[in-house]
């Protein structure tokens, strides 16, 4: 996840956006606090605001102390698996219906590990958070913008804007659509998008996943490093059904699955697929060649050769997004005015974006942590940051 990207202020600003999801996203506040327990949730708020609180001082620091700029990746790495969880349960909740009745109801259940590897997000954290003292890392008092109410309510406004609207994607938007409507005679499609983290895979297959039509199961499956066979078919066939399985063999569940899904027209994402294990794969589509004529399988990986093993249609590969269109993006969650800018703030805002090497996730994040703010010395700040 734009992992080049360490600089504190960059870091502080990605931190805002994970908090705003955890604050304000009514779906995440739900699952986390009633089936995790308010206690998880509270201490992750803590403890992500204690981060933040030294950031500055640490940004400062790492520059002459490695023991702090060690400190600083570190933080940054639990961040991210902090926001990859909230991400699976936002991704979730927008691909099921009836989330308020169905998704606290096996959350907990289906996603244990998941729970339990949350749990360990927050723990590193406040590990983290314990060494600052030994560092001597000391909160500031500078105001920062993004960490009240006002974050609060630019989060909802952003992933709306997000979800409506993908910028410099319309050419591969279009394809696949394309290639889903000209497959519509075949037994099985499986088409996968691939390209490097942060690029937008997942976000361009959300949108196709809320655009197709005609199918008779649609279901959402994330997969993660780990192909486990017998899991990754169970985790389907709860995502089809919205309920627990209790099967435990891998005879059982491809049994159950191929049941389910025999003379049906579905749509399967598998989001974060990483194994190139061409036997593994054959063993799990097995199943999959009992359904109608047009059944879709849309998978997302990182990797050119996952793709070679599982495609039966050409890939869509994703590149890095145009200048102009990391600047549409940028400027939209800067909330920067698309007329009468300040052409002073547009010069500095260019150069931040073509920092940020076309990964629409720094651009977006950097846009959020500038949002509101109209000091050309703040954007220069940020643009100058030679961290990130």
């Amino acid at each position: 996840m734009a992992g080049a990207l360490v600089g504190g202020a960059f870091l502080s600003g990605f931190i805002n956006v994970v908090f705003d999801r955890l604050l304000t996203t009514d779906t995440v506040n739900r699952v986390l606090g009633k089936k995790l327990g308010p206690g998880l949730v509270e201490r992750l708020k803590i403890s992500l605001h204690a981060a933040e609180a030294v950031l500055d001082d640490a940004e400062y620091k790492q520059l002459g102390d490695d023991r702090v700029r060690d400190w600083l990746n570190c933080l940054r790495d639990a961040v991210y698996d902090a926001d990859d969880f909230l991400d699976a349960v936002l991704t979730k909740a927008a691909t099921q219906k009836e989330v308020c009745s169905v998704l606290p109801s096996f959350f907990l259940n289906r996603h244990r590990k998941m729970v339990d590897n949350m749990e360990g997000v927050v723990s590193r954290i406040e590990f983290l958070v314990r060494q600052k003292d030994i560092l001597g890392l000391q909160k500031t008092t500078k105001d920062n913008n993004l960490s009240s109410s006002s974050s609060s309510s630019s989060w909802r406004e952003t992933t709306c804007l997000m979800e409506g609207n993908i910028y410099g994607r319309e050419d591969d938007q279009q394809a696949l659509i394309k290639t889903i409507n000209d497959n519509n005679e075949s037994q099985l499609s499986v088409i996968p998008i691939v390209g490097m983290g942060g690029v937008g895979k997942t976000t361009l297959a959300k949108w196709v996943y809320s655009v197709v039509e005609g199918f008779d199961l649609k279901a959402w499956v994330c997969i993660s490093e780990t192909f486990d066979v017998a899991e990754i078919t169970k985790k389907t066939i709860e995502e089809i059904t919205k309920t627990t399985c209790s099967l435990g063999s891998l005879n059982l569940l491809q049994n159950e699955l191929q049941e389910i899904l025999s003379g049906k027209k579905f749509f399967i994402v598998l989001d974060d697929v990483w194994s190139d294990d061409a036997d593994k794969w054959k063993q799990f589509i097995t199943p999959f060649h009992c359904g109608a004529k047009g059944s879709t399988i849309l998978l997302t990986t990182r990797n050119h050769e996952v793709a070679s093993v599982v495609q039966t249609c050409p890939s869509c590969t994703l590149n890095e997004l145009s200048e102009e269109s990391c600047w549409l993006l940028f400027a939209a969650n800067a909330c920067f005015p698309e007329s009468n800018g300040n052409p002073t703030l547009e010069a500095v805002g260019r150069k931040i974006v073509k920092r940020c090497k076309g990964l629409p996730l720094a651009v977006e994040t950097l846009g959020r942590l500038l949002r509101g703010k109209d000091d050309v010395k703040e954007w220069n700040v940020m643009l100058m940051n030679d961290i990130w």
